[in-house]
C-alpha cells in the first residue's frame, strides 16, 4: 500500500469514526441492538459469563493466545533482525508487534477515562446506572460509587490489533484473507462481550476503527524510516 493510499485511507477511516461516534450518540441502536441478546422475562443475558468452557476460549485463552503471538513475532524480529530471510517481512512484523501493543493501550486508556457504564449496568438491562453515552454527564442526582470502564470494547482490542497482519504479506490475496482472519477474531471476541452484557454494538465498532487507523499511522510512520 503505497503512501497516498495509506493517507486516503486514514481520511477515510477518522471521518466514518466521527460517524460512527454520532451516530451511536444520538440514536438508541445501541439499546436496540442489544435487546436482541436480553432475556426481559428471565432477567439475564442469552450467555452466561461464568460458563467456563466458553470464558476459556474465547476470553482467558484467546487473550493469551493474542500475547504469545506478539512475543513469538518480538523474539523472532530480535533474534533473526540481519538474516535475509527476515528482511523481506521485517517492516511487517516490526508494524505486528507495535500495533499489538499500542492498540490495546490506547483502547484501556479510553477505558480509564470515559467512565461509560456497559450494557449490565444500566437500569434498562436490570442494573442501576442511567443510560450514559460516551458524551454525556451523569445526572447530578446520580451517586457513583467509583468510576466504570467500558468503553470502548477493551478485550476485541487485541484481535482488531492483528489487521497489521495486512502489511506482513506481498500478495494482494494474502493481504485480504490475513485482513478477513484479523476482523473475524475482532468480532468474535466483540460478540461474546455482547452477549454476556459487557459491551454494546458501538463500543465494537469504534474499537475496530481505532484499531484500523492506528495500525495506518504505525505503517505511515515507519514508512519514513528507511533502514526497516
Amino acid at each position: 500500500m503505497n503512501q497516498e493510499l495509506i493517507n486516503k485511507q486514514i481520511v477515510v477511516t477518522a471521518i466514518l469514526l466521527i460517524f460512527v461516534l454520532a451516530l451511536f450518540q444520538f440514536t438508541n441502536l445501541d439499546i436496540a441492538f442489544q435487546s436482541f441478546f436480553y432475556d426481559f422475562k428471565t432477567a439475564t443475558w442469552i450467555w452466561d459469563a461464568t460458563e467456563p468452557i466458553s470464558k476459556f476460549i474465547l476470553y482467558t485463552g484467546l487473550k493469551k493466545a493474542l500475547i504469545i503471538f506478539a512475543v513469538i513475532v518480538l523474539f523472532i524480529l530480535i533474534l533473526f533482525w540481519k538474516r535475509d530471510f527476515i528482511k523481506e517481512y521485517r517492516f511487517g512484523m516490526i508494524v505486528i508487534v507495535l500495533s499489538a501493543i499500542i492498540v490495546p493501550m490506547t483502547v484501556i486508556s479510553l477505558k480509564n477515562s470515559t467512565n461509560t457504564p456497559c450494557p449490565k449496568n444500566i437500569e434498562y438491562f436490570g442494573g442501576n446506572y442511567p443510560d450514559i453515552k460516551v458524551f454525556d454527564s451523569y445526572p447530578k442526582d446520580f451517586v457513583q460509587e467509583g468510576k466504570i470502564r467500558c468503553w470502548p470494547a477493551g478485550h476485541a482490542s487485541g484481535g482488531f490489533a492483528l489487521m497489521s497482519l495486512f502489511f506482513l504479506f506481498k500478495k494482494r490475496e494474502n493481504r485480504f484473507i490475513a485482513l478477513g482472519v484479523a476482523v473475524s477474531i475482532g468480532w468474535i471476541m466483540g460478540v461474546y462481550k455482547m452477549i454476556i452484557g459487557d459491551h454494546f454494538l458501538s463500543h465494537t465498532i469504534i474499537t475496530m476503527l481505532i484499531a484500523w487507523l492506528e495500525i495506518l499511522i504505525i505503517v505511515k510512520s515507519l514508512s519514513k524510516v528507511k533502514q526497516l
